[in-house]
């Protein structure tokens, strides 16, 4: 007959097998949410944002970020969020908007500016692992194009550069460098931080 001992430890690994299915049916749920949350957020944005670039604007007019590149990103509000507009990455093939400020409550919902702003080339933008968010972002490669498009309908469009891994207290160093776009997420497990650099390549 099984002594006590062995029954508590069968009954133990059953709750500890049933706590990780918990888990695990809990990340898929919240990474379904989270794709479905951006998805409707970007075809909204499509309906509000003006679908034209710098170049397609009406001769003579210069936009207003290159007359005052120290201007505040102008924001939409979407849901209840205020977004400065969203990023696309063919080779990846993921449109994403991005919020205006970063909190981890944030980024639950989308892609966050961390830092920077698009018309001084010095944007950061993070993101959670999740498929749909930036999941597939150490799957770039130097050279793709990535595309930012801000609430009035600038087109920036960028290449990357660089891919590096960087500790989650090298804070500092995603800040560093003379970098036009930087993106970043965790790995797997949160041990590193994938790390894309990109340059603008778009003349205005």
């Amino acid at each position: 007959m099984m002594n006590k001992k062995g029954t508590a430890l069968i009954v133990l690994g059953l709750c500890l097998l049933l706590g990780a299915a918990g888990l695990a049916g809990y990340n898929l749920w919240d990474e379904n949410r989270a794709a479905q949350s951006v998805d409707s957020v970007i075809r909204q944005m499509e309906t509000l944002i003006p679908q034209h670039g710098p170049a397609e604007l009406p001769e003579g007019m210069i936009p207003d970020h290159i007359l005052a590149p120290n201007m505040e990103m102008p924001t939409i509000e979407v849901d209840g969020y205020n977004y400065i507009g969203y990023l696309n990455i063919p080779a990846v093939e993921i449109s994403l908007p991005v919020m205006a400020d970063w909190s981890y409550d944030n980024l639950k919902e989308a892609p966050c500016r961390y830092a920077g702003s698009a018309y001084l080339d010095d944007m950061v933008v993070c993101a959670h692992n999740y498929t749909r968010h930036f999941g597939r972002l150490g799957r770039l490669r130097i050279g793709d194009t990535v595309e930012f498009t801000d609430v009035d309908g600038n087109l920036f469009t960028y290449v990357v550069a660089e891919k590096e891994q960087l500790a989650p207290d090298e804070a500092k160093q995603m800040l560093s460098g003379d970098w036009d776009l930087s993106l970043f997420t965790c790995t797997l497990g949160g041990q590193y931080r994938t790390t894309i650099r990109c340059e603008r390549v778009d003349e205005v």
